[in-house]
């Protein structure tokens, strides 16, 4: 991408919390990653409790080799050190999320655990997730759905939500009216097969129900960054992370703390 472009995209996952990096994948590479999740998920019986999930299958690039090169894939990587990103590092690992044929929507959930942490408050991203999709999403299918602006601002549906995956979110009932809502500014998106959505861990999303007859797959990754401040701002600094004390003792949490604002 241009430096122009690079700049704009950039701007967007600071001020919204997501972007879009589009054709991420060559078609050769795309298909290779359709052919290998099928296999994965041929191999494994999804558990009733991620059925919100859909397929949730845990794979290491080290056992892998179709996912090691994933991770390692120069054009994501090119696109991460042209947004400012180079300092994020994969996890070595990835997961095989689906929406099955039929299946269920996703509940509203952040995923950024360390709340207790005054970096809650960083105006730039410190962990992101890279979802790599194999199919192009629609709102027939089950896309993503997200509220910008959420990794930085609490609203309302905050204080509401139950806590995410495990620690609750995945044994509600299907009807639950707040885990499953609309919300009047969420943003549906399309992503084409292929493509790369990057967005911060801390950004309120969710995922429409798969009302088609097949199955809607993406790769994820995680990545994270150093706790410093990263080279591209110069902007002010929240105070609570300029006196942050790098040797402190900051519990994890799922659940959004004072560092989070309305």
């Amino acid at each position: 991408m241009t430096p122009e472009v690079a700049l704009e995209t950039r701007n967007q996952m600071l001020r919204d919390g997501y972007c879009i990096v589009d054709d991420i994948l060559t078609a050769e590479f795309l298909q290779e990653l359709r052919d290998e999740t099928e296999r994965l998920i041929a191999e494994h019986e999804e558990p009733k409790e991620m059925v919100y999930q859909g397929q949730h299958v845990n794979v290491h690039g080290a056992h892998n080799p179709h996912i090691q090169k994933l991770l390692e894939w120069k054009p994501s990587r090119d696109a991460l050190e042209q947004l400012g990103f180079g300092d994020f590092a994969a996890s070595g690992g990835i997961i095989i999320l689906t929406k099955e044929a039929g299946g269920p929507p996703l509940y509203w959930h952040q995923d950024w655990m360390r709340w207790n942490d005054p970096l809650s408050c960083s105006p730039w991203p410190q962990t992101i997730f890279l979802n790599y999709y194999l199919s192009d999403t629609t709102r027939e299918n089950g896309c993503l759905k997200v509220i910008p602006g959420t990794h930085l601002k609490r609203i309302d549906l905050h204080n509401q939500l139950v806590p995410a995956h495990e620690q609750g979110a995945r044994f509600l009932p299907e009807d639950d009216p707040i885990m499953f809502s609309d919300h009047p500014d969420q943003v549906d998106i399309f992503a084409k097969a292929g493509s790369l959505v990057i967005a911060d861990a801390r950004l309120l999303h969710a995922a429409h129900n798969n009302t088609t007859d097949k199955r809607r797959t993406l790769i994820l990754a995680w990545h994270s960054r150093p706790n410093t401040v990263p080279d591209y701002w110069d902007d002010e600094i929240p105070e609570p992370i300029a006196n942050r004390d790098e040797n402190g003792n900051y519990p994890g949490s799922r659940i959004p703390g004072d560092f989070l604002k309305a």
